[in-house]
């Protein structure tokens, strides 16, 4: 065992070698650190110097000061978190019987360039900061004990620092061993109290149940800790994987030496502010939010802890692109066959979502959306089943949006889970947060994927259609004219695949087809009647009183709540679609390009299978419901068309 602070480190065993005290040797090439890693300088420290030593008692004289022959080294020792060989880390024991840590286990940290002392220093400050609440600081914060007198070491260019020792293993490494599910229960012993925190009744069950709880444990650990010091005036600026320990004494997250630890308030007073403290308090929780964001996405999709993957997951956010579209990105980029086979994305699904949503928040592009630590710990995601926790609108809009869309992924032929997706999209429409042509216009640009209609349903059938055909992703592209402020484009785009000779149903390799569809919408404000609809409507539920189905299911117990208004109303705003000409392409590869009989037959196919809104886009009349990441569009017969926002080449624009 070696002692680890950070990622994966080169270990150099000192074994048979004595420890020499005057640190002679051993040469440290001064490293600059990472600029993005830092959002806000912290307070800058001089060196240490033989002019600014004899201060230095003073400056620290709330922490303990030890000497070298304090400590018995260890043979262990490594480089510092996340490869800075500005910092060597050894492990030692306090063999100094007068000292209230005789025979623990203690790290020294030898700083040597001067952007490694300061942070050596300032996590000092820190603590003397944090010294009015000792406990919560040393459940949830690496603990510093002090620093070794210069003088005893012979070394006035370096700074050594005395921290805890919480374990070998950062929270990256639990992560990346193979047998880290139950290694990782076993270190934080869970009981049944624990089980009972995470609000799960279970102990053992499945792979996603069991790294469910644990997730809830570590990101509740973690967003306590965090919240700590977000309410002491500080933000940490440095949260990662590497940077974090699980201390198998007392079962908590570690956070890392405070060393880059900034004040929210500036103690200039020529510049600070109200509005300005304001500001800069929240530009820095966020900052630490979208850090344990990072840092949840990786610990349930551990995909993520590959470089590759993970410059490709942080681009798709650097783009500006929104986050609540990471599953439909992340689904492309993991490349399964299947959603269901990966346990990441199965915890993320669950509770209708609700991880989905959590991981939105904390990675939202306006550091003015990302929730709060006390928000975070009251998210439905890490409060579990057994916790009764009444979910806000959007997450309710959140729920019933991700069950609709996983309901629209399976393979459904049957009548109830028809019915049951038009109650949802019914439901959507009921809540729809943007009903102003304005919003619209600004939501609507971008490329849309076609999950649903309830207007047509194909699935196996006993015809035999004179051209087989398969039917490939179905977009709807919309763009903004320059022209004028409430005209759109639309274009959509059919991609299929001709199927040719007797061996069709085990080769799907044929000639592949596509079809165009342009036309320009004008966007007006607009109303939906729902009480004087005939009862020929095909977006609902076949009954015999439209009126009468639709205030029974919305008048539920289960929705009585969620709904805004205490009555059915008779009607809701829309964004009303006018269209103009539409003009209509296709392109066919050879050999059926230059076969006209067959194109026909495989246009008829293709018109047969996809709503005939798609293929004629003057029969959208008006839009119901839009967000960032889904969109519901109505046809003049009613049917409703359930889309998703397209993250095709890492962009959702």
């Amino acid at each position: 065992m070696f002692v680890i602070v950070g990622c994966v480190h080169i270990p150099m065993a000192l074994c048979g070698i004595g420890w020499c005290p005057s640190w002679e040797g051993v040469e440290v090439p001064i490293l600059s650190s990472n600029s993005s890693t830092r959002l806000i300088r912290p307070n800058s420290f001089p060196l240490m110097d033989d002019t600014t030593s004899a201060s230095l008692e003073e400056e620290l004289g709330h922490v303990m000061k030890f000497k070298m022959s304090d400590f018995k080294i260890c043979d262990r020792v490594s480089i510092g978190l996340s490869g800075r060989t500005d910092e060597i880390v050894f492990e030692a024991l306090v063999k100094d019987v007068h000292s209230p840590l005789h025979n623990s286990r203690v790290v020294l940290r030898q700083l040597s360039s001067a952007q490694a002392q300061r942070r050596g220093k300032r996590a000092i400050e820190v603590l003397k900061k944090l010294a009015r609440r000792r406990l919560m600081y040393h459940s949830y914060s690496m603990q510093v004990h002090g620093y070794v007198d210069p003088s005893t070491i012979g070394d006035y260019g370096s700074f050594t620092l005395v921290h805890g020792y919480h374990g070998s293993f950062s929270l990256r490494h639990w992560l990346q061993q193979s047998d880290w599910l139950p290694t990782l229960e076993a270190t934080l012993a869970l009981d049944e109290e624990s089980v009972r925190r995470v609000g799960d009744d279970t102990v053992g069950g499945s792979a996603v149940s069991r790294q469910l709880r644990l997730i809830r444990i570590l990101m509740r650990d973690l967003l306590i800790g965090v919240n700590y010091l977000h309410s002491h005036g500080l933000a940490h600026t440095e949260l990662r994987l590497e940077n974090v320990h699980v201390s198998p004494v007392d079962r908590h997250i570690k956070v890392g030496i405070l060393g880059n630890a900034a004040d929210f308030y500036d103690n200039n007073p020529n510049t600070s502010t109200t509005d300005g403290s304001m500001d800069r308090r929240q530009m820095m929780i966020a900052f630490d939010m979208r850090c344990v964001g990072f840092m949840m996405a990786k610990m349930v999709l551990q995909e993520l802890m590959e470089p590759l993957i993970f410059t490709k997951f942080k681009s798709f956010l650097t783009k500006g692109n929104d986050p609540s579209c990471l599953r439909e990105f992340l689904l492309q980029t993991l490349r399964r066959n299947s959603s269901s086979g990966n346990v990441g994305l199965q915890i993320l699904n669950r509770n209708w979502g609700a991880g989905w949503n959590l991981l939105s928040l904390l990675l939202a592009a306006k550091p003015s959306e990302r929730i709060s630590c006390l928000d975070a710990l009251r998210h439905p995601f890490l409060c579990g089943p057994r916790w009764r926790v009444d979910p806000s609108m959007d997450i309710i809009r959140w729920g019933l949006g991700s069950t609709a869309v996983r309901i629209t992924e399976e393979y459904i032929y049957g009548h109830q889970q028809r019915s049951r997706l038009a109650h949802f999209i019914e439901l959507m429409e009921m809540l729809n947060p943007h009903s102003k042509p304005k919003n619209w216009l600004a939501l609507l640009p971008g490329k849309w994927r076609l999950l649903y209609s309830t207007g047509r349903h194909i699935g196996l059938t006993l015809r035999q259609p004179p051209a087989r055909v398969l039917i490939g992703d179905v977009h709807l592209t919309m763009s903004r004219t320059p022209k004028s402020n409430t005209t759109l484009s639309f274009t959509s785009d059919i991609s299929f695949t001709v199927l040719m000779g007797q061996d069709w149903p085990h080769d799907k390799a044929g000639v592949v087809g596509k079809l165009g569809i342009d036309s320009s919408f004008r966007l007006t404000a607009g109303k939906r009647l729902y009480l004087n609809e005939g009862k020929d409507t095909t977006f609902l539920p076949s009954t015999s009183n439209t009126e009468d189905s639709i205030v029974k299911k919305l008048s539920g117990k289960r929705w009585r709540k969620a709904l805004p208004f205490k009555e059915f109303p008779s009607s809701l705003p829309v964004a009303k679609l006018i269209s103009s000409e539409v003009e209509v392409t296709m392109s066919l590869n050879d050999p059926l390009g230059k076969n006209v009989d067959a194109a026909k037959n495989a246009v008829h196919e293709v018109r047969t299978q996809v709503p005939p809104e798609m293929f004629d886009l003057s029969k959208l009349v008006c839009g119901t419901y839009v967000d960032a990441r889904l969109l519901v569009l109505r046809g003049v017969s009613g049917s409703a068309l359930l889309f998703t926002r397209s993250c095709a080449n890492g962009s959702c624009r």
